[in-house]
């Protein structure tokens, strides 16, 4: 007879974990996710300790959660919400996505069970509630940018992307710069490195769509096509021409972002002033093939006979997951002597949920967009361009980006074209040279 109780209170546990799998499949990724996770968990679990009478509770009422949680997201794509893997960027996913899941979900459910049946005055309970408390009292802290007398700071929201405008003057030419890597953010950086940029431009640092605050826009994945990432760009031109009162902007384009900015120049050039990319993608194919090639030539040359055995195992690129990328994405710097990258978390531009999933938001947002920008190559697709353009790149760029690019700047036709290339600097040479980066910015506006 006390099984029956315990099956009926499994019943709003199952619709929980069916409804945070649909709204939070790869865990609370925002302020208002994670505090309506938390006090949604610890009601249903305090109603089911309260008002149950069976010790089964304890067992029932959280496979319930757990089981519709996991069924709810089977679907959706990327590591954050597939299944575990054994390497170490497989560690860090399962920590950050699942572990930071269950702290959120599955163990306020489990304390308001408690709180029900009366136990919150042991120890063991105590310890654990209070770690949720100031753990949650972290998460709640918003992401904020220090103000600037006289002129615009802040982190605004255009269409769910998350964009960080500063600048000393509103009246200032205004310069869009789209980031790289997918997923990755590139605001602490800028607001490490670049400030000078501020006193010149009225500064504007997207989040691409799946990075950073832009996180919880990757989904629905199979809305997030070619098309619509250069629509982002876009949109988000649109909004500061508008804003700011002018018609044209620069548009700063690096790394991955590159390629989709010189498509959106391609297709919208009435919009723009000028061009300047840094790290210029052309082919992400034939990068990738170099990448391997010489990464393989590397690790029999310094004897790392695991990574050899591994990337020969797998062959050559492209692939059909994010995991066969990662050794790429971890030999590479090493292979081509290149700086270890810096993710800038340390800005309060950041919130702590968005520091916590910033590897995951880098493997979720490649395994859904890589994939689809395969198929552009800018020798073919973009052999001219009607705006000036002007590129710095570091004079020990990686050669899987280096070759193509002298390929298709060699070939391109534009009003004006111009190529500054910096010694000393690698494939980050915005953030590794920051006063020879902007020295090239004022070249652009003396243009």
């Amino acid at each position: 007879m006390t099984f029956l109780p315990a099956l009926l209170w499994a019943l709003p546990a199952a619709v929980w974990g069916a409804v945070a799998g649909w709204w939070t499949p790869r865990g609370p990724l925002t302020i208002t996710q994670a505090l309506c996770s938390v006090a949604v968990s610890a009601a249903i679990g305090w109603a089911a300790g309260r008002l149950g009478r069976s010790r089964l509770m304890w067992l029932v009422v959280p496979v319930a959660f757990l089981l519709t949680l996991e069924l709810a997201r089977a679907g959706v794509p990327g590591p954050s919400a597939g299944p575990p893997h054994g390497t170490p960027f497989g560690v860090v996913a399962l920590l950050a996505g699942r572990g930071v899941h269950l702290v959120l979900t599955l163990l306020p459910l489990l304390l308001g069970l408690g709180a029900g049946r009366g136990v919150s005055r042991r120890v063991l309970y105590a310890l654990p509630t209070a770690g949720l408390l100031l753990f949650t009292a972290a998460v709640a802290v918003p992401a904020r940018t220090a103000g600037i007398p006289g002129g615009v700071a802040e982190l605004a929201r255009v269409g769910g992307l998350g964009v960080m405008i500063r600048g000393a003057r509103t009246g200032a030419p205004v310069l869009l710069f789209v980031p790289g890597a997918p997923g990755g953010s590139e605001l602490g950086n800028v607001r490490t490195h670049l400030a000078a940029v501020e006193q010149r431009f009225v500064m504007a640092t997207l989040d691409r769509r799946g990075g950073g605050s832009s996180y919880p826009a990757l989904d629905p994945a199979s809305d997030v096509t070619l098309d619509r990432m250069v629509a982002d760009i876009i949109a988000v031109t649109d909004y500061l021409r508008e804003r700011f009162g002018q018609d044209k902007i620069f548009l700063y384009g690096h790394s991955g972002g590159s390629l989709l900015s010189v498509l959106a120049v391609r297709r919208h050039p009435e919009k723009f002033r000028a061009y300047i990319g840094s790290g210029q993608a052309v082919h992400l194919p034939a990068s990738d093939r170099i990448f391997y090639d010489d990464i393989l030539v590397w690790a029999r040359a310094e004897g790392r006979d695991e990574v050899v055995r591994q990337l020969t195992a797998q062959g050559p690129p492209p692939y059909r997951d994010v995991w066969s990328y990662e050794p790429i994405m971890l030999y590479e710097n090493e292979a081509y002597a290149q700086r270890a990258p810096q993710f800038g978390l340390g800005v309060r531009e950041f919130t702590l949920l968005q520091k916590i999933h910033v590897l995951n938001a880098m493997l979720d947002t490649w395994d859904v967009i890589y994939p689809r920008m395969q198929g552009v190559d800018l020798r073919r697709d973009v052999p001219s361009l009607s705006v000036p353009v002007w590129f710095v790149m570091g004079a020990d760029e990686m050669r899987g980006l280096q070759v193509l690019f002298d390929e298709w700047y060699g070939a391109l036709r534009a009003p004006a074209k111009h190529l500054v290339v910096v010694p000393g600097a690698g494939h980050a040479v915005q953030f590794e040279q920051p006063e020879r980066f902007v020295a090239v910015l004022d070249d652009v506006l003396a243009g």
